[in-house]
């Protein structure tokens, strides 16, 4: 076995592939693009799941990639155990219908075990694989597996709900008697028990079956596409190469480590404190990276975990500030050969990181303020779960460290109830997820037709086109009625993708129009329209005329465009790590989504639209370039980040903006007339999403955008008009409203106009409701003589405990104000009886009684409960027959506390 260092077993990886033909393809970013399923990248085949499902076929059927992934479902095993880590790259090959098992297998001892590459003694290689693939068995076996070295392991079969699935096998490394002192050899994966010793390095995937729910596997179809899916973790083979007794040992981690150690002058000796802060370091400066923003929701949310984790295990270390920043040069220089992006972010990246450890640590201190504050107010020696749960939750703050703290005031915890409300949280992560990683079922009639189209969309709009093939319900088929999917050798129309909508129109034939709905690419590229024949018959070879629809393809060309504009304007005003994270492009209206560090300001909005409509006042021309992707790459154009691109891209030149795009455009930025934006929302974990349209659909967006407004506006309005009848009704002088100015229906500020009246509406109705109940308690002012008599002292101190009848908790409240001026140093407890219910309302100026303690007493001899200050509380209780009862209770604990 060679010693290698990491960026040499990487390298070796790609370079074998490459060898044997395969596309090098590059690591997507950890932020999926346009696919919703998945919260991260999180294994080397997301993002080729449309190739495997045979939504789309590759260029080049063999790929091999090292492709870097976050998974935090198990983050508390993270430096407890040798190999578990949130960050990860998964070294891959894939074979999308091309070579399958033979190949794959005998690739694998090749690079694996030849002198030439990775030179493994195969004695020292185990194989696990499925007990009923008997061509995997008997594959390794005739490339020179000892038998006794196959473990059949009934787990080995790869399935994920419905779709492509198949048998795997997997390949361990043995390192030595050392790892085993009781000898228990290969039983250890026989039964899958935890252990150093066997390191399973590589899982090869044999995608041949079509899984369908209530059938058994032996059922199972196979794919007309078999494809081949494998994963090697880089940070095991590291391990495994460089003989390191954990992967925290390896050059990957090991300078981060050492880093750590001298900043803390805490020796690293293996402690699991140096293990967490070194891998949750590397998720989240890859993460932020890649886009990803800190948030309370999300992606963001786990990146604030992992942050605050890693911070954690720092002051177990004895690091008392912000240090983790520090350490983002360390992660950029390990990683930077493979990832050089890195060095362009990494100022960044340091000081987000900076700010969200500082802001954590004001955070830890609140937690204990809290927590302090809890066990002072406390009726019970005991931290309830909630309280618990909501200190780890919200402030970040360690269950250990709410133990210690409870336990020096003589505390305890209610773990059992901590751990069910986090098992509880788990549970709600984990149905978020959903079944990520779950594919389409491949359609083989789409897949097998190859025939190419010619598009000739960009120049016309209309053109004659021979039918070459049609399939319906799925199928292919020769002739066809009704509703049917058809291809043609040329077309106009624009087929779905990039997120723009595909064009509509009609097909002619003998002199009869038939509607096309929309059009889509299949999976080799063709564009392919679904047109509905009626009772009339379509075949393969007929002659037809193709018309896209001229009103829509403008109306999708104006927003298309204005996306483009609308991007580099969030560059230039809001920064330039904004980065197109989605979009939809349509005929009304087009959405974008992009990443920032928080939402727009109402200026930012404003001058991001009105730079957009500065450049389609000026009249640029639009220039379209079809260049070699290194060339294109020189003029600075933009790409969707993590998108695959071919060897010849297409470049839309607006002089303003410059990007990849094969989508339809104006052909010069005045043809977009104006542009609005609509709305804007956030989707959470930094990504925000703007809403626009452009032209002569502004004004119709715009309304359609604020119905909730509207609507809201309306409904205040009648309900102050209630209250303005009501208010005249006792006495109060109503002021004449004043009418809102008017605004042009045409910009985003028509929006913020519509926003600002509805939140004035909301604040009169609120002061008129404060002015109406004033009026209300003033007029119905109790006369409070009668209980001034009832003050009876206790102790030296004025007490006064009384009952109340059906008085309204307003009038209540102003009375027992006005007894406490008269107590300056006394205490009063009010008992209110309201229909069902009594209400306890205490007000204490005396420094040895609780008002809190007061009114739960009180409520809880009521079958009630509450509490608050010293100085003010308030409780509930149902039992109005224990009224005075709770009354007498409450007496009591006044003479009690005096």
């Amino acid at each position: 076995m060679k010693m290698l260092k990491s960026y040499e077993i990487r390298q070796m990886w790609l370079d074998f592939w490459r060898s044997k033909g395969h596309d090098i393809i590059d690591s997507a970013p950890l932020i999926p693009n346009n696919d919703p399923t998945l919260l991260w990248i999180n294994a080397g085949v997301a993002p080729l799941k449309k190739y495997f499902d045979g939504s789309e076929i590759p260029q080049n059927r063999r790929m091999a990639n090292a492709q870097k992934s976050i998974r935090t479902n198990d983050i508390d095993n993270v430096g407890r155990t040798a190999r578990h880590h949130t960050f990860f790259e998964m070294l891959g090959n894939f074979s999308i219908g091309d070579y399958f098992r033979e190949d794959a297998l005998t690739f694998a001892m090749e690079v694996l075990t030849s002198p030439k590459w990775y030179h493994f003694d195969l004695e020292k290689l185990y194989f696990t694989v499925y007990p009923n693939d008997t061509d995997t068995i008997n594959k390794w076996i005739e490339l020179g597996v000892d038998p006794s070295h196959i473990i059949k392991v009934e787990d080995n079969f790869w399935e994920i709900g419905e779709g492509p699935c198949g048998p795997d096998t997997e390949i361990f490394f043995d390192r030595g008697i050392q790892y085993d002192p009781e000898n228990i050899g290969i039983r250890m994966i026989e039964e899958d028990l935890k252990n150093d010793r066997y390191i399973e390095i590589w899982n090869i995937v044999f995608s041949q079956f079509n899984a369908k729910t209530g059938l058994k596997r032996s059922q199972y179809k196979e794919l007309p596409s078999k494809n081949i899916d494998t994963g090697m973790g880089l940070e095991r083979m590291a391990c495994v190469i460089q003989g390191t007794p954990t992967n925290y040992e390896t050059d990957l981690f090991y300078p981060i480590i050492d880093t750590c150690s001298k900043m803390v002058g805490v020796p690293y000796q293996g402690q699991m404190a140096f293990k967490v802060i070194a891998d949750h370091v590397r998720s989240v400066v890859f993460a932020l990276s890649d886009g990803a923003m800190f948030s309370n929701e999300g992606r963001g949310y786990v990146l604030r975990r992992l942050l605050r984790r890693a911070v954690r295990y720092g002051k177990i270390l004895g690091m008392e500030k912000a240090f983790l920043h520090e350490l983002v040069s360390v992660v950029v220089d390990i990683m930077k050969g493979f990832y050089p992006y890195l060095l362009d972010k990494q100022a960044l990246v340091t000081k987000q990181i900076q700010i969200e450890e500082e802001k954590f640590l004001n955070t830890l201190e609140s937690g204990e303020k809290r927590l302090l504050d809890f066990i002072k107010n406390a009726s019970s020696c005991e931290i309830n779960k909630e309280t618990a749960f909501l200190l780890y939750d919200t402030f970040g703050f360690p269950f250990e460290l709410t133990q210690e703290v409870a336990s020096e005031h003589d505390f305890v915890v209610d773990e059992a109830g901590f751990l069910e409300l986090l098992n509880l949280q788990k549970e709600r992560a984990r149905l978020a997820r959903g079944n990520t990683q779950s594919m389409n079922t491949q359609n083989e009639a789409m897949m097998k037709f190859t025939k190419p189209t010619s598009f000739i969309g960009y120049d016309a709009l209309n053109g004659e086109g021979r039918v070459i093939a049609l399939f319906k319900d799925g199928f292919s088929a020769q002739s066809g009625s009704g509703e049917l999917i058809a291809v043609f050798d040329k077309t106009p129309f624009y087929a779905e993708s990039g997120g723009q909508i595909g064009d509509i129109g009609t097909c002619t034939m003998a002199n009869r129009n038939y509607v096309v709905s929309n059009t889509i690419k299949l999976p080799n590229g063709q564009h392919a329209s679904m047109v509905d024949f009626r009772e009339d018959t379509l075949k393969v070879d007929d002659v037809v005329l193709l018309s896209v629809d001229e009103d829509t393809r403008q109306a999708t060309a104006r927003n298309h465009s204005a996306t483009h504009l609308l991007n580099e304007a969030l560059r230039t005003i809001v920064g330039e790590h904004v980065i197109q994270q989605g979009s939809f492009v349509g005929n009304q209206f087009f959405r974008f989504d992009f990443n920032n560090f928080a939402p727009l300001t109402n200026t930012q909005i404003l001058e991001v639209e009105q730079l957009v409509n500065q450049i389609i006042r000026e009249k640029h021309p639009v220039i379209v370039l079809n260049l070699p992707i290194e060339e294109a790459k020189k003029l600075n154009a933009q790409a969707v980040f993590g998108e695959k691109y071919g060897a010849i891209v297409r470049v839309v030149d607006m002089e303003f903006s410059k990007e990849f795009c094969g989508g339809t455009h104006v052909s010069n930025t005045g043809d977009i007339g104006k542009m609005a934006i609509v709305s804007i929302e956030t989707k959470g974990s930094g990504i925000y999403r703007i809403e626009g349209t452009t032209h002569d659909q502004i004004s119709t967006e715009l309304h359609r955008s604020l119905e909730n407004i509207e609507h809201d506006i309306v409904a205040i309005r009648e309900r102050i008009d209630t209250m303005e009848q009501e208010a005249k009704a006792i006495g109060i002088v109503v002021a004449p409203r004043v009418a809102v100015a008017g605004h042009e229906v045409e910009s985003y500020e028509f929006v913020l106009s519509k926003r600002e009246e509805l939140e004035n509406l909301r604040t009169t109705a609120k002061e008129l409701e404060k002015e109406i109940n004033r009026k209300k308690i003033e007029q119905s002012t109790l006369d409070i003589t009668p209980y001034l008599s009832k003050v009876e002292v206790i102790q030296g101190i004025p007490t006064l405990i009384f009952r109340l009848n059906g008085v309204a908790s307003e009038v209540a409240k102003e009375a027992i104000d006005r007894l406490s001026n008269q107590l300056p140093n006394g205490v009063i407890l009010c008992g209110l009886v309201q229909e069902d219910k009594i209400v306890f309302i205490c007000k204490n100026k005396v420094a040895s009684l609780h008002a809190g303690n007061l009114v739960k007493i009180a409520a809880q001899a009521a079958g009630g409960n509450g509490g608050g200050r010293n100085d003010f509380a308030q409780a509930g209780a149902k039992d109005v027959q224990k009224i005075d009862v709770s009354l007498a209770k409450a007496r009591e604990a006044v003479k009690g506390a005096l």
